[in-house]
């Protein structure tokens, strides 16, 4: 299958290999020229994805209609808050016979769309059936090194969601599916905003304890969400849901657990997105999150704590003492 992959950050290029590992003719689409040049000479990606070799075979281009020729399935690798604008630039390649998978983790801020709506509405000519997300516990470092890694395709139509399913899997990248789509893009999307919590416990040395019952209840304000969003509950107990949020919020390589441990440390935000060349879809789903469960009527004293620390100043370690003296409950309600 003729395949772009639109975006050439760590996790864009990762799956660009798994593409050209399964024998697809895959087109990778930077939107730097400089960094489409380095990687056609190295066949290397140093900025994002260093030690490893992109196969000659994938073709590297920053020309968007370049990348997108004669593709069957677009993958979209672009950050949740730039991918409406650059998909404005294939607004004439939408069809009914494209297949469209993305990959981003986000909550459009404003709208308040999920990926896939946002997708279809800059793109009204691919059917919503033919849109599908991918997510999981998956980091690109791992990826690209063959380690395990299971993730979950997801479509509104069953039949769109298996062809994602054979188009990647491979020995050590393993794909269920679901027809659960806002609630696999929710899980992904949201989990990140708990993943800074988490961060901000490790940086503050609040202990297992606090981080555990943090993972436990950001996961059911995950699902609170979702429910309301006419999504399946049993979603967010698999790889979506809390297999994604347990890596985003342990790993080393994860970027919003990275930003809470510096926040923890008493780091001002600014300061550390400036040193970061690597988008933390959190701090912007922060945003749209709040203002999604708010519009819901949902609640989410975590979520709603984190964007307090975020974007108000507020002082950690008397967001953790609030949501430790909130009002008696019960645990599932």
């Amino acid at each position: 299958m003729r395949i772009a992959v639109l975006g050439a950050g760590s996790w864009g290029t990762t799956l660009a290999i798994v593409l050209a590992e399964n024998s697809h003719d895959v087109s990778l689409w930077s939107f730097l020229e400089k960094d489409a040049e380095v990687i056609r000479t190295t066949r290397r990606n140093p900025l994002f994805l260093p030690g490893i070799h992109i196969p000659e075979h994938i073709a590297v281009t920053s020309k968007l209609s370049e990348a997108v020729r004669d593709a069957r399935m677009i993958v979209a690798a672009v950050p949740s808050q730039f991918l409406r604008g650059v998909l404005a630039g294939i607004k004439d390649r939408g069809r009914e016979d494209l297949l469209l998978v993305n990959v981003a983790k986000g909550i459009e801020n404003g709208t308040l769309m999920t990926m896939s709506e946002m997708i279809h509405d800059v793109l009204p000519g691919i059917p919503p059936e033919r849109i599908a997300t991918l997510s999981g516990p998956s980091h690109a470092e791992e990826v690209s090194k063959k380690i395990p890694t299971t993730v979950v395709a997801a479509s509104s139509e069953i039949s769109t969601a298996r062809a994602v399913q054979s188009v990647f899997m491979l020995p050590y990248f393993r794909v269920y599916v679901s027809t659960d789509l806002p609630g696999v893009e929710l899980g992904g999307a949201l989990k990140n905003v708990i993943a800074i919590a988490a961060g901000i416990i490790d940086g503050a040395d609040l202990g297992d304890n606090t981080k555990a019952a943090v993972m436990t209840r950001g996961i059911a304000e995950i699902a609170r969400v979702g429910v309301a969003r006419g999504a399946h509950i049993q979603t967010f107990g698999g790889l979506s849901g809390i297999g994604d949020l347990m890596v985003t919020c342990m790993s080393r390589h994860s970027r919003n657990r990275h930003i809470g441990v510096e926040i923890g440390k008493g780091r001002a935000l600014p300061d550390i997105l400036a040193e970061m060349v690597m988008v933390a879809e959190g701090v912007e789903t922060t945003r749209s999150a709040y203002a999604l469960a708010r519009k819901l009527g949902v609640e989410v004293p975590i979520i709603e704590q984190v964007h307090r620390i975020l974007f108000e100043g507020k002082d950690p370690l008397r967001a953790c003492h609030d949501l430790m003296t909130r009002g008696p409950k019960g645990e599932v309600w």
